[in-house]
């Protein structure tokens, strides 16, 4: 053998090596699309079931929201009175601070002119007589109702 054909056996032989790294490398890239053919034909019935999932989940919702709008047109009219019934009670509490604050001013100008005049333990008197004769009253009245019903 001479020089050329050496030449062309060590080709030939670098030629089988790479072709059996080139089998190799196919057959690994082969069973890879293999697996990812395999995870493709899973995929539709998988996006089917999500699908089907995501359809019941906007359906509960839908029917949440149904009842809540129901139950938020039940409440609508309780939160009327209540603010109807706010709006009442800062009236007669701005009333009554009017009321108060007019009585202040008539009962100092009361409390003046009896000290003016050196009235206040006569007024002390009076105001304390009167207190005792309508607890009397107070309590003969609540005596008499409790006998008549006893008599009956």
């Amino acid at each position: 053998m001479d020089l050329l054909g050496i030449s062309l056996l060590i080709v030939a032989i670098a030629f089988a090596v790479l072709v059996i790294f080139l089998i190799r490398a196919l057959n690994n890239l082969s069973s890879v699309l293999n697996g990812i053919d395999k995870t493709v034909e899973k995929l539709p019935d998988q996006l089917d079931e999500v699908m089907k999932e995501s359809g019941v989940v906007i359906h509960n919702s839908n029917e949440t929201l149904l009842d809540l709008n129901e139950k938020m047109r039940a409440l609508n009219p309780l939160f009327h009175i209540l603010g109807d019934a706010g709006e009442a009670s800062r009236k007669l509490s701005s009333s009554l601070a009017d009321i108060t604050v007019s009585w202040k001013k008539n009962t100092e100008e009361g409390k003046e002119a009896s000290q003016k005049k050196d009235l206040g333990g006569l007024y002390g008197a009076a105001a304390l007589i009167y207190y005792l004769t309508q607890k009397r009253k107070a309590l003969k009245e609540i005596k008499e109702g409790s006998e008549t019903r006893n008599d009956k």
